[in-house]
């Protein structure tokens, strides 16, 4: 996974479908040997999980979102399909507001999970949703998800269902529910003191940690040094403060030196109503089980569980767009920042080495959290050579 766009990725759609209340849900069952059922995945540059089911007997790419109420089909793969898509209505994204309808399903299938009939709710995914220059034809939300227990192996990079009261390894429990208005996966976490809740468990979203302003201001922790980051929703970007803070509590668990996000005032976890969200830039920390009709969230310590959090050295946050690295947010403070750098300036080559479609997962992407007093060498796409010293600055 690049480090470079793990830095930069914070990408939850969280929508809430139309007509809630009639919204089929279809028949749901665990095949006999659900538990062997394992389904790989991989992760996106935004920190997601991407894997691959199938819809109507064909294999579609998905990504697994509890911060999503109802499953969300690409409008793109809807119309290559030549589905029709019914209802016109909003659903709160971040960013703002997107326009959905929906179409009718037959079948899904995800490892041992089936479901007959019921619907998809269908909107716009864009690439940038995945932070990749890769659309994804599926959001897997709650709908599907939170009658069973979710067993995510983060180390091994697969997940599984599993009934629910089903507790397939020991870790440290904490409370977990769905929210009744916004049918989310939600839960607490206690910093400086102070209990947040409800949090959203959001497994699409890429940061660790989310909170609102408010929630920021109740713990006290505005004399933490911050700088600036950009998080992409549905309905565009949005940029908010980060700070790394030096414990945070989720039930049980005490997580050190965890990366937290703050909205502006009036952002998104204000619109919904909560305090905030956990993402699984947090929850890859652990192996994970999230089981909300036996009330719990269950974490087990990973291999990284203990590291501290990549910190961008650059002040460049940046996005792959086939040959070439687009500036997607200068952070405020940075090295890039006091060398003029701007969003949407254009890199295609570092340290004299071209960018390619691997560039995401090789080691050259490490540039942009790399030692302080380094000088990196960027070639600009208009062939401008320019020099960045990396440096720590939050």
């Amino acid at each position: 996974m690049s480090i470079l766009l793990a830095l930069a990725a914070a990408l939850a759609p969280v929508a809430t479908a139309p007509a809630a209340a009639d919204f089929d849900n279809g028949a749901q069952t665990l095949s006999p040997d659900h538990e062997t059922c394992w389904i790989p995945f991989e992760f996106t540059p935004g920190n997601q999980i991407r894997f691959v089911m199938a819809l109507e007997g064909n294999p579609v790419s998905a990504i697994l979102d509890t911060g999503v109420s109802y499953s969300v089909l690409a409008k793109r793969y809807a119309e290559a399909q030549h589905l029709r898509v019914r209802g016109d209505a909003k659903a709160d994204v971040i960013g703002g507001s997107v326009p959905v309808g929906w179409i009718p399903t037959r079948m899904l299938a995800i490892g041992g999970l089936r479901r007959e009939g019921g619907r998809l709710v269908v909107a716009d995914l864009p690439a940038a949703a995945t932070g990749s220059a890769t659309a994804v034809d599926l959001l897997v939300g709650r709908d599907l998800t939170a009658g069973y227990a979710l067993d995510i192996d983060y180390a091994g990079r697969r997940f599984r269902f599993l009934r629910s009261g089903r507790t397939p390894f020991a870790g440290t429990s904490s409370p977990l529910s769905i929210a009744p208005e916004r049918l989310v996966y939600v839960s607490s976490v206690v910093l400086s003191g102070a209990e947040l809740r409800p949090m959203v468990v959001d497994t699409g979203d890429g940061s660790a940690i989310t909170l609102s302003k408010a929630g920021w201001n109740t713990a006290q922790m505005s004399s933490r040094a911050t700088t600036t980051t950009v998080s992409f929703g549905l309905a565009g970007p949005v940029v908010s403060e980060v700070a790394i803070v030096p414990q945070l509590v989720v039930g049980k668990t005490i997580a050190k030196n965890v990366e937290v996000r703050v909205e502006p005032s009036g952002g998104f976890s204000d619109k919904i109503g909560v305090a905030g969200r956990i993402g699984s830039g947090f929850l890859q920390n652990y192996r994970v089980l999230l089981d909300p009709t036996a009330g719990q969230m269950l974490l087990s310590p990973g291999p990284g569980a203990d590291k501290p959090p990549l910190r961008s050295t650059s002040g460049l946050l940046l996005g792959i767009a086939r040959d070439r690295l687009k500036v997607l947010h200068v952070m405020r403070g940075g090295p890039a920042a006091a060398a003029g750098w701007r969003d949407g300036d254009l890199i295609c080559r570092v340290d004299g080495q071209a960018i390619t479609p691997a560039y995401a997962t090789s080691p050259l992407a490490r540039w942009t959290a790399g030692a302080p007093g380094r000088i990196v060498a960027l070639t600009l796409c208009d062939g401008t050579q320019r020099r960045l010293t990396l440096a720590n600055f939050y």
